[in-house]
């Protein structure tokens, strides 16, 4: 007998549980189905600050903004930017204003899974399909071949969401940015001179179409991002199972830059892992389709450079957990009210995204970063002369 689940949430990452929790705050039952064998399947990343104008409201809505304040890792909102010799270009060493206070994705997560009823999770469930089985019902087959039906379908799964393609064609495409991800632990011992480079918070060291983005931690290790404009194929022309000949590879490609700054790579305690940056369009909407949508990445992938990806996923879940409890018995209409919000924010911070790319990898990098944090630092001042 197949199983039916009046809300069927695909995904348990931060944006299908915030949704799954502010449902659960208004008394209404929703099941998440995750690919993942367990919460500690996996390292979840690196560190997140977590904005005032989203992410933060998401945490309220979600009534668990308190326990969030617990989380936060003091300092982590300090900032440097370098260029390709290492020189400190700007520097923001003081604990920022509490706008976007820095967490631990994990400890991020782990919060939303332990506010949640147990079994709410549904672990190890890798969707195959999706399919109408009638007005605004779907349903979905497990790889286990299992099957379910459902009154609401939420796509909560990511970039490459198996949900999407019942609301929209559309794929995300390679941005012409690679990243190669590592790790350098205990860092202020074993790696003192890189400790230093990176400094206290966010670390952006920037030249012609490359860079290093790195952050410090809570347990004292630093999390490395070496970026670069590459082609599609600079990634797959790499044997990074071959752990010397992907460090050299990568190496070659900053070639000129300081060491202290090629050490990131060099000294790191990690394997070397490719991430290729892909984006949705901008501007990226769909039609109304009957029971069911999409939040998070699903919804609006874009390139990290807004720092908003987990903030919006969280918006979205809490923005669509209170349009379903404030129209009860009337999905389609939350829907409409929740998509009617979602489609622009989206597309504005999908436009502010690919403009922060360009900058970031421009030739003259690290000039137009540097230019918008005077920027920023200017509205700050007039706002506060002005209060």
């Amino acid at each position: 007998m197949t199983t039916h689940h009046p809300i069927a949430i695909i995904g348990a990452g931060l944006g299908g549980l915030t949704l799954a929790r502010v449902l659960h705050v208004h008394g209404i039952e929703a099941a998440l189905f995750e690919l993942e064998p367990g919460p500690g399947a996996r390292a979840q990343g690196g560190m997140l600050d977590i904005h005032e104008d989203n992410g933060q409201i998401a945490l309220r809505a979600a009534d668990l903004f308190s326990q969030f304040q617990a989380l936060i890792m003091p300092g982590g909102e300090a900032t440097r930017v370098l260029d390709s010799q290492a020189a400190v270009r700007m520097e923001e060493t003081d604990e920022g204003d509490g706008s976007r206070p820095e967490v631990e994705r994990g400890d991020l997560r782990d919060l939303l899974l332990t506010s949640l009823p147990a079994g709410a999770v549904h672990w190890g469930a890798k969707v195959t399909a999706a399919r109408p089985a009638g007005p605004g019902q779907h349903e979905v087959t497990l790889a286990d071949g299992s099957t379910f039906t459902t009154g609401l379908l939420v796509g909560a799964d990511g970039a490459w969401s198996r949900v999407r393609p019942l609301v929209s064609p559309d794929q995300p495409a390679y941005t012409g940015i690679s990243f190669v991800e590592t790790d350098l632990l205990d860092a202020d011992t074993r790696h003192p001179a890189c400790a230093e480079v990176v400094g206290g918070g966010i670390l952006f060291a920037l030249g012609a179409r490359r860079g290093f983005l790195a952050h410090r931690e809570p347990d004292g290790s630093l999390h490395v991002y070496a970026a670069l404009q590459a082609p599609e194929q600079w990634v797959s022309g790499i044997d990074f199972s071959d752990d010397a000949a992907a460090r050299a590879a990568v190496q070659a490609e900053f070639g000129g830059w300081a060491d202290s700054l090629r050490a990131l790579i060099t000294e790191s305690d990690t394997a070397l892992i490719p991430r290729l940056i892909h984006a949705l369009p901008a501007g990226h909407r769909w039609d109304r389709i009957g029971g069911v949508t999409l939040l998070g990445d699903a919804a609006h992938l874009m390139s990290p450079f807004a720092g908003e990806g987990a903030n919006l996923a969280m918006l979205d879940g809490a923005e669509l957990g209170l349009a379903l409890a404030g129209h009860p018995g009337d999905t389609e209409a939350a829907l409409a009210a929740y998509e009617q919000t979602l489609f622009p924010r989206s597309a504005a911070s999908a436009a502010e995204s690919a403009a922060n790319m360009a900058l970031l990898f421009a030739d003259d990098a690290p000039q137009g970063l540097l230019d918008q944090f005077a920027f920023y630092a200017e509205q700050a001042q007039t706002q506060a002369q002005a209060r």
